[in-house]
């Protein structure tokens, strides 16, 4: 693949910390809620799958990340490494949001990533269920942007 992207460490073949941290940078990105800058860490043309949505391409994964954010009120995501392979990473994550009349639901899901040479996500597939919960029920409770370092992860929280 070419592109005239910069390096987007850290790069391929990822170690269990590279992953991790790679992790970590994407939900940290998903946590601004900041379509432009999200869709900047995947290849020019990109392929998606989310949900029963099929994306290519940057300008597609804006337009459709300006719509979601749109929608999903009080957005607030937590990703978990699963697996990783050479540049593959498998990711499990949850996030909660409302919508406009005030319902919560906990969106459940599962992500498989592959990485181009240079550090972009070429691919991505993601399967999500949500599920409504009541407000009382949530357990995602820091300021928009990204999860403080010391709150719980998936594991610690039993999801």
């Amino acid at each position: 693949m070419t592109h005239q992207d910069t390096p987007r460490a850290p790069l391929p073949p990822f170690t269990h910390k590279d992953a991790v941290q790679k992790v970590r940078m994407a939900e940290d990105a998903w946590n601004s809620r900041d379509p432009a800058k999200v869709a900047l860490a995947y290849t020019r043309d990109t392929t998606w799958r989310n949900r029963d949505v099929f994306l290519n391409g940057r300008a597609e994964v804006e337009v459709f990340l300006t719509d979601k954010w749109a929608k999903e009120n009080g957005y607030r995501l937590i990703k978990e490494i699963w697996a990783h392979d050479g540049n593959r990473i498998a990711v499990r994550f949850c996030y909660e949001w409302h919508d406009e009349s005030g319902q919560w639901f906990r969106a459940y899901g599962n992500e498989n990533w592959e990485f181009d040479a240079l550090g972009y996500m070429a691919v991505r597939h993601a399967s999500i269920n949500d599920v409504p919960i009541a407000e009382t029920d949530r357990l995602f409770h820091w300021p928009q942007g990204s999860r403080p370092d010391d709150h719980p992860s998936l594991t610690d929280l039993g999801l």
